[in-house]
């Protein structure tokens, strides 16, 4: 927004930034899932506006600093899926249905899909993110946002990206939280992803530590450690990979997607005491934050450019 924007001062409210972000702790892997309500070419549009943006910068000498990274892999299924090619295999590399031979590795899953995918490793991604908006001339406060109308004194135009917190700050009673957790490991020789088709085990190879996981608990609100949820993680992600029984756990960590039966990204206006302020919602992402964000940015941003005023060229958002 800070860099397509050039001409407008935008400013980034948040209680929280990395490292305390339920980002910091995602995949961070591109693997899309389907919203049942939303067009299938909208969501073609959004994976692959997201892919082609990482893969530049995966491509680039500043991949490193952003812990962007090419990912090969497979994802595995108990039973053949209805779908056997996604929408979004085409955008993906090398994506391909896995040979009899290979699945002889899953002896409990009947087939599988082999291809090449973008992950980010958050930890090092949202910093740069973080400077890349700063050298961009963007503004940030950490400050909790309790009503957005307490914004509309300051700003001509209101972008919300609150995820959970749009239960109260949008009254969307639709979005609810998706407990995750995790645990990090140092698992070098691991060198290929693995993703159960159910989205609950996973195994994820990054730069400094491999991600296993995982949980998919809904209307969990509990950002505590479960130790039955780590023993199964290791179980699970064991039986696909047995040398991770030996792994050493770095840490493990809880968050909570911000779930919801469709993707937001829609606008409206919010009318304060006779002043009409353009509201923009971009939230629910669910799993998929990484996966739809610079996709989903676009659209956001193409919403905003429409419902400034010409008279406003220095807009505040």
């Amino acid at each position: 927004m800070a860099e397509a924007l050039s001409l407008c001062s935008v400013t980034i409210l948040a209680e929280k930034f990395s490292p305390d972000t339920t980002s910091d702790g995602a995949a961070g892997i591109l693997l899309p899932k389907e919203f049942p309500d939303v067009s299938l070419e909208r969501q073609r549009c959004w994976f692959k506006n997201t892919f082609d943006h990482l893969l530049a910068i995966a491509e680039s000498p500043s991949a490193p600093e952003a812990g962007v990274f090419l990912s090969p892999g497979y994802q595995i299924f108990r039973e053949v899926p209805s779908d056997t090619k996604p929408y979004w295999s085409n955008y993906v590399f090398g994506f391909r249905t896995m040979t009899d031979y290979e699945m002889k590795r899953f002896p409990n899953h009947k087939f599988g899909q082999s291809f090449t995918t973008i992950k980010c490793e958050c930890q090092r991604y949202l910093p740069w993110l973080e400077k890349r908006f700063r050298d961009a001339g963007g503004q940030i406060k950490q400050e909790k946002v309790t009503n957005l109308k307490q914004l509309t004194h300051y700003y001509d135009v209101i972008v919300n990206c609150s995820g959970l917190g749009s239960r109260s700050l949008a009254g969307d009673q639709d979005i609810h939280p998706v407990r995750g957790q995790i645990l990090k490991v140092h698992a070098p020789w691991v060198k290929n992803f693995i993703r159960d088709g159910d989205g609950k085990t996973y195994i994820y190879p990054g730069i400094s530590y491999t991600t296993l996981g995982g949980t998919w608990q809904m209307d969990d609100w509990r950002l505590e450690v479960d130790k039955g949820d780590s023993e199964s993680i290791v179980e699970r992600c064991s039986q696909l990979v047995p040398s991770l029984h030996r792994a050493q756990v770095l840490e493990e960590w809880v968050g909570l997607r911000p779930g919801r039966r469709n993707l937001r990204v829609e606008s409206e206006r919010l009318q304060v005491e006779g002043h009409d302020v353009l509201v923009v919602h971009n939230y629910g992402h669910g799993g998929c934050g990484i996966t739809l964000s610079w996709g989903t940015a676009l659209d956001a941003l193409g919403l905003v450019r429409n419902g400034l005023h010409e008279q406003l060229p220095h807009a505040r958002l």
